[in-house]
C-alpha cells in the first residue's frame, strides 16, 4: 500500500508567497521566510532593538512583503513598531487562530507553520487603532493606574483617621472633597482643635458644624500623624502626576484628525451638568465633539469619560468594521450563532476581555434607573432573562448607537420610557392577533378594562 503524503497541503492556493512569520518570545524571536527565498529559512534573533533592525535587514532580501507575529504579551510591541517604520505589512494575529486550524503544529516549529498558514491566506489580523488612537489608549491606561495608586493612599488616609478615632467619614460624603481635604490638611499642619476644624467646613456640606465638630473628637498619637501625613503627601503626588497625564491627554485629543472639517454645529447641551469623580480636567465633551462632529454624551449611559475611554479603545472612524453587526460580534456582545446539521446548538456571547466591551456593560448597569427608553429595556429584559443577560443585552443596544453616532454622525434623541413602553405594548398585540388569526379567532378589547403593558 502506497502513503500518501498530506503535509504539502496541494489543494490549498498559495497567495502570498512573499509572506514571512514571527514566534514572538521573551528573550528570542524565532522568524521564518519562504524556503525558496533563502537557504537558511528559519532563524533566531534577539530582542535588543538592534536585533530587530538586523531581523529587517534579513527579510529585505528574501522579499518578504508581510509579516504575521502572534500578540504574545506586550513583547510583539517593539518588533511590531519596528518592522512598520521599516515598510513591512506587519499582521498581529490571535494565537487561537493559528491553534484552531488543523496542521502539523507539533511536528515543525511554530514561526514555520505561522508562515505558512499567512502565505495561504488563512490567517485575519487583529483590529489595530492608528497611532495616534494608540497614544491616546496609552495616556489613558497609565491615568487609569494613577488613579487606581491615589484611590490606595485614599484609603490608608482613612485608615490612619479611624485610629485616631476621627470619624471624618461619617460626617463627609467623601473625604477627598473640600471639606474632608481642608480638615485633614489641618490635621497634618498641627491643628487639634476640634471647634476650629469644623469651622473648616465647606457651605455645600449637608452637616452641620456641631456633628463635625463631635466626630473630630479623638486621640493625637504621632504614629497615627505621621501615617495620615504621608498618606496624603502621596495623595497629592499621584494627583499631580494626573494632572500631567491629563495635559497630555488633552494635546492627544486635541491632536486626532478631525472627522467633521468645516462648520460644526454649536455643541447641544449637556445631559449631565455635575462633573463625574475622577474625570480629566479639561473639557472632553467638547474637545471629542470637536473631533467626531457628534455628541456622544447624548448616548444614555455614556458620559464625557466613558466616551472618551471607548474612542481611545475603537478608534474615532470605526472604519474597521463595515456594520454594527460586525462592530457588536468583535465586542462579542452578540449572540452567538453555533449550528451544526441545520440545528442551533448554542447562541451564547463569547467570552472577551475587550475593555471596550466592559466599559459598555458599565454602561449598561447605570442606565438601569434612568427614565429612558433603554431604562425601560432593561429592567422589561432583567425580569425575562435575567440580570446578566440582559446588561449584555442593553450593553449591545449602547455600542449600536455608538457605532452609528461616531461612524455617521448619527444624533441620537431618546423617545422616553413611555414611547418605548407604547411600543412594545403595540408589538405583542400584533403578535397576539396574527396567533389567533392562524387558529381562527379574532381579538377584541373589553369595555371598561385598564390596558396592562
Amino acid at each position: 500500500m502506497t502513503k500518501i503524503a498530506t503535509g504539502g497541503h496541494p489543494d490549498l492556493k498559495m497567495v502570498n508567497p512573499a509572506a514571512a512569520a514571527i514566534d514572538i518570545g521573551s528573550t528570542m524571536h524565532m522568524a521564518a521566510v519562504n524556503p525558496e527565498a533563502c537557504e537558511t529559512p528559519v532563524r533566531a534573533f534577539g530582542t535588543f532593538t538592534q536585533d530587530l533592525h538586523d531581523l529587517a535587514d534579513w527579510l529585505k532580501p528574501c522579499g518578504v512583503t508581510s509579516v504575521a507575529m502572534e500578540s504574545t504579551g506586550v513583547y510583539w510591541i517593539p518588533a511590531f513598531e519596528v518592522l512598520e517604520a521599516r515598510g513591512f505589512d506587519v499582521t498581529l494575529v490571535n494565537a487561537r487562530y493559528a491553534k484552531n486550524v488543523p496542521g502539523r503544529k507539533t511536528d515543525v516549529s511554530d514561526a514555520g507553520w505561522l508562515r505558512q498558514l499567512h502565505s495561504y491566506g488563512l490567517l485575519r489580523g487583529s483590529f489595530r487603532p492608528e497611532a495616534e488612537i494608540a497614544t491616546l489608549s496609552a495616556y489613558l491606561r497609565q491615568r487609569e493606574r494613577l488613579v487606581e495608586y491615589a484611590a490606595a493612599h485614599i484609603q490608608h488616609m482613612q485608615k490612619a483617621l479611624m485610629e485616631m478615632n476621627l470619624q471624618l467619614h461619617h460626617v463627609v460624603s467623601d473625604i477627598t472633597r473640600a471639606t474632608g481635604m481642608r480638615i485633614i490638611r489641618a490635621i497634618v499642619a498641627g491643628e487639634r482643635d476640634p471647634e476650629v476644624l469644623a469651622v473648616f467646613r465647606d457651605i455645600r456640606c449637608h452637616s452641620s458644624i456641631e456633628v463635625i465638630k463631635a466626630a473630630l473628637v479623638g486621640n493625637d498619637r504621632d504614629e497615627h500623624i505621621f501615617a495620615l501625613s504621608q498618606s496624603l503627601d502621596l495623595y497629592d503626588f499621584y494627583q499631580a502626576k494626573i494632572e500631567g497625564c491629563d495635559r497630555k491627554l488633552e494635546a492627544a485629543v486635541a491632536g486626532l484628525t478631525v472627522k467633521a472639517p468645516g462648520d460644526v454645529a454649536a455643541l447641544p447641551k449637556a445631559r449631565i451638568k455635575r462633573k463625574q469623580v475622577n474625570a480629566p480636567s479639561f473639557d472632553v465633551r467638547a474637545a471629542l465633539y470637536g473631533v467626531l462632529g457628534t455628541d456622544l454624551t447624548q448616548i444614555h449611559g455614556l458620559g464625557p469619560s466613558l466616551a472618551l475611554k471607548l474612542v481611545a479603545e475603537c478608534g474615532a472612524d470605526l472604519l474597521a468594521w463595515k456594520s454594527a453587526k460586525h462592530f457588536t460580534s468583535w465586542l462579542c456582545l452578540a449572540r452567538g450563532n453555533k449550528i451544526s446539521g441545520g440545528k442551533l446548538l448554542s447562541s451564547r456571547t463569547r467570552r472577551s476581555s475587550s475593555r471596550a466591551a466592559a466599559l459598555l456593560r458599565v454602561a449598561a448597569t447605570t442606565i438601569g434607573r434612568s427614565d429612558t427608553a433603554l431604562g425601560a429595556f432593561y429592567p422589561r429584559l432583567s425580569f425575562r432573562i435575567g440580570k446578566q443577560k440582559a446588561v449584555t443585552a442593553t450593553a449591545r443596544k449602547i455600542a449600536v448607537l455608538f457605532y452609528n453616532a461616531v461612524r455617521f454622525g448619527m444624533t441620537y434623541r431618546d423617545p422616553g420610557a413611555v414611547a418605548y413602553e407604547e411600543r412594545h405594548r403595540s408589538r405583542v398585540l400584533a403578535n397576539l392577533q396574527r396567533r389567533a388569526k392562524t387558529l381562527g379567532f379574532a381579538l377584541a378589547p373589553l369595555p371598561n378594562t385598564e390596558a396592562v403593558s
